[in-house]
């Protein structure tokens, strides 16, 4: 069970303690309105948590929202009287039930049209107190590397490094050894850290002041400008889901990628219908939403930066995957 310390942890445990409980199918035919109202209460007081495990692991809202309808079913339906912790339980849960859709879900990415890119999070809160409680900010940049996981590797990887749960726990959730859980989590390290944006995280002052400068430019349809923010190998991804016109393959390069937005942003910002570009925060870094008319969010912009340049861009457009920001 996760969390729960000093306890040793069998290479393949027969059963865990989130399933034994679980079997209790009929339990939630006999509990009184008190029982269902308590349950109700704990499972709504670690919500918040539960859902940033299952976006980190899923990379999409919707999903991630399906896992937590079904965490509470099965939450209504175990022996609660049998739980000792109930975030431990619920996690175990949570992450078991994402990693067997994390297979069906690659499947479903494969036959996408276009590029698949993450649901983005846009948020104006980066509290500290919002950080401790939903685990370290995950840009689209690194969940979009994260794809190239094994749902194995990616459990290992999310549970550990972002949410810094023990090795004895992870193996206990995969039901492998913890040594075998800490190989997956060094495997999909290295394979994050190649996948990756180049370089130290950027501080969020000069991640604003990269992207203030690109918006500046991209308004007035200034290649120069553009020019002097975009790396030369500057990767621009777009996601619109064959609903909405969108590149089906990334863009590649400083010169193409900024006569592509030159062009994109002049036909939208100085057309006949002019839409707005705003800043927000994207998956905890700044970035840009678009609105084609008040109060519509059409698209959400995020950045991997380098040296004070983009080195890639994460532009998602489908409704399907922003109708969560309305």
């Amino acid at each position: 069970m996760l969390f729960r310390r000093g306890r040793p942890c069998r290479p393949t445990a027969p059963e865990l303690p989130a399933r034994r409980a679980c079997r209790a199918s009929r339990y939630g035919d006999r509990v009184s309105d008190a029982e269902r109202t308590a349950a109700v209460d704990v499972f709504e007081s670690h919500r918040r948590y539960l859902g940033s495990v299952a976006y980190r692991l899923m990379g999409s809202v919707s999903d991630a929202e399906d896992v937590l309808q079904e965490a509470w079913l099965r939450w209504q339906g175990a022996d609660r009287s049998a739980v000792s912790d109930a975030r431990a339980f619920l996690t175990t849960v949570v992450t078991r039930l994402c990693y067997d859709a994390l297979g069906s879900a690659r499947s479903r990415r494969e036959a996408y049209y276009g590029e698949w890119l993450p649901e983005p999070l846009v948020d104006d809160a980066d509290s500290p107190a919002a950080r401790a409680e939903t685990g370290e900010s995950v840009s689209l940049a690194m969940l979009a590397v994260m794809e190239q996981l094994t749902p194995a590797e990616r459990v290992a990887f999310v549970l550990h490094d972002l949410f810094a749960v023990g090795f004895d726990e992870v193996g206990a959730v995969l039901e492998r050894s913890p040594q075998a859980a800490r190989q997956l989590a060094s495997r999909a390290r290295r394979r994050v850290r190649d996948g990756g944006r180049r370089g130290a995280p950027v501080d969020p002052a000069e991640h604003r002041q990269v992207v203030s400068a690109f918006a500046a430019a991209a308004s007035r349809g200034d290649l120069g400008g553009l020019l002097a923010v975009l790396d030369p190998d500057v990767v621009w991804h777009s996601d619109g889901g064959g609903v909405v016109s969108a590149g089906a393959r990334p863009v590649l390069g400083a010169d193409r990628v900024a006569r592509l937005v030159a062009g994109l942003l002049g036909r939208e910002l100085r057309g006949p219908a002019p839409g707005t570009m705003g800043f927000g925060l994207v998956n905890g870094e700044p970035g840009l939403l678009w609105y084609p008319s008040p109060g519509v969010v059409g698209g959400v912009v995020g950045f991997a930066i380098h040296e004070g340049r983009i080195t890639e861009a994460y532009v998602v457009v489908n409704p399907d995957k922003l109708r969560h920001l309305v």
